[in-house]
C-alpha cells in the first residue's frame, strides 16, 4: 500500500470506528479522521475521538459541528429517554428513538465532501450490520447508494480523477469478532466510549443498547472490558 495514499475516516471514539482506525493505519494509509460535535446528549465520545486520534497519529483530526438538536427525533439529540435493559432481540424489534434521523447521511456527505478536497478515494466508516440495533443507515444496501451517488455528484468523480470508495470493513463482523480484530492491531479499548447515556463524569450507565452490545462483545470474546461503568 502506498503511504501516501489519502483515507478519510470517520471517528465516533466508539469501539466499531476505533477498529477500523486500527485497520486504515495497518494499510498505512496517511489518515484524515473525522468527529461531529452534532447537538448529541454528551461530548464525552468526542474527547474519546481527539484521545484516539492522537494515540492512533492521524494526519489530521477535525471535529465539525452541526447541530442537529432543533431537528430533534431521537433520544441522542432530544428529550427522548434512552432505552435501557433491552435484550439484543428487542433491540431490532423496531427502529428505535436512538436512530438520529438521516445521520450517516449527514456525516458520509461531509467525509465526501473533505474527501475530495484531499484528494482521497477512500472514506471508512464503521458501520456493522450484524450486532446493531436497527439503524437503516448501517446497511449494505444503504452504503452502496451512498457510494454510487458520490460518484455522481462531485466534480472529482465526474471529470474521471478517480472513483470513491466506501469502505465497509465491519460490516458483516459480530462484536466478539470486531474486539478480537482490534486487539489483535493493539487497540486500547480503555481509551473507547460507547456509552448513549453515560453520568456526569463520563461513566457508562451499563444499560443502554451500546452498553449491552459492548458488555455482550467483550463477554463473548473471552476478554475483559475496560470500561469503567456506574456502579
Amino acid at each position: 500500500m502506498n503511504k501516501n495514499k489519502k483515507a478519510v475516516v470517520l471517528s465516533s471514539g466508539g469501539l466499531d470506528s476505533t477498529t477500523v482506525l486500527a485497520m486504515v493505519r495497518e494499510k498505512a494509509y496517511d489518515i484524515f479522521s473525522l468527529s461531529f460535535s452534532y447537538g448529541q446528549r454528551h461530548d464525552f465520545e468526542l474527547k474519546a475521538a481527539q484521545t484516539i486520534a492522537a494515540a492512533m497519529q492521524v494526519k489530521k483530526h477535525l471535529i465539525t459541528r452541526i447541530d442537529l438538536s432543533p431537528i430533534g427525533g431521537s433520544a441522542l439529540t432530544d428529550a427522548i429517554p434512552v432505552p435501557k435493559s433491552r435484550n439484543p432481540s428487542q433491540m431490532t424489534d423496531e427502529i428505535p428513538v436512538t436512530y438520529v434521523p438521516a445521520r450517516n447521511t449527514i456525516f458520509l456527505s461531509y467525509a465526501l465532501a473533505w474527501a475530495e478536497v484531499l484528494g482521497a478515494w477512500d472514506i471508512f466508516i464503521g458501520v456493522n450490520a450484524v450486532d446493531y440495533s436497527g439503524y437503516p443507515d448501517c446497511r449494505p444496501e444503504y452504503i452502496q447508494a451512498f457510494e454510487t451517488m458520490a460518484n455522481l455528484a462531485t466534480k472529482a468523480a465526474v471529470e474521471g480523477k478517480g472513483r470513491f470508495c466506501i469502505h465497509t470493513p465491519l460490516i458483516d463482523m459480530s462484536k466478539a469478532q470486531i474486539i478480537q480484530a482490534g486487539l489483535s492491531l493493539g487497540v486500547d479499548y480503555g481509551l473507547t466510549h460507547s456509552c448513549y447515556d453515560p453520568d456526569a463524569d463520563g461513566l457508562a450507565c451499563g444499560h443502554c443498547d451500546a452498553c449491552v452490545l459492548r458488555k455482550n462483545g467483550f463477554a463473548a470474546a473471552g476478554v475483559p472490558d475496560p470500561t469503567i461503568y456506574t456502579p
